[in-house]
């Protein structure tokens, strides 16, 4: 197991610094926006590659950031539902939901975007769009994210298994996302 903790270890460290270093795409969509939107206004002047650019630096954010979520526990859960059961069965739920679900959905996608970031890079397809731009790179970054969420998982999956069997501590306690509600509330009752 401690090999295995050590392969999660670093699969966490890849998957926090791409998560943070994506971050700065989203500045960079906002700054080609604006300067899009002056320049379209002022000069009168637009092109769809300005337009595609955005996109594809929001879809790149969005999709390199998924395993980054994933593995600071801030996705979607049914958490009415989750927060009724005890740690350690929210533990084996992760675990059921990462081996079933995330996991066979993960590798799905990864097997049916490599053959199709493949076919667009060797085509060169381009955007339908006048002026649009080369079409295998926003294909490729939703490959990328894929890979990076399907290790992700496997970090995952291996820290479950750890937790359950005692191998390490829980790195993320479970906190109801109604818990500062509650607080708040009993603050305001005792004064």
């Amino acid at each position: 197991m401690r090999g295995l903790l050590g392969l999660s270890r670093i699969i966490d460290l890849i998957t926090e610094r791409i998560g943070k270093a994506v971050s700065w795409l989203i500045l960079l969509a906002v700054l080609v926006s604006a300067g899009n939107a002056v320049v379209r206004k002022v000069f009168n002047v637009s092109s769809n590659a300005w337009l595609e650019a955005q996109w594809y630096l929001f879809g790149g954010a969005f999709m390199l950031a998924a395993a980054y979520t994933l593995a600071q526990n801030e996705h979607i859960r049914i958490d009415v539902v989750y927060s009724k059961f005890s740690r350690r069965t929210q533990h084996w739920i992760d675990l059921f939901g990462h081996c079933f679900f995330l996991m066979p959905f993960v590798l799905l996608m990864i097997y049916y975007f490599i053959p199709y970031v493949a076919m667009s890079y060797r085509s060169g397809e381009v955007s339908s769009s006048a002026g649009g731009l080369i079409l295998w790179p926003a294909k490729g970054i939703l490959l990328a994210g894929f890979l990076l969420l399907g290790a992700q998982g496997i970090s995952e999956i291996i820290k479950k298994i750890a937790i359950i069997r005692g191998d390490m501590d829980d790195p993320t306690p479970y906190v109801s996302s109604h818990q500062p509600l509650d607080e708040e509330g009993s603050e305001e009752a005792r004064a």
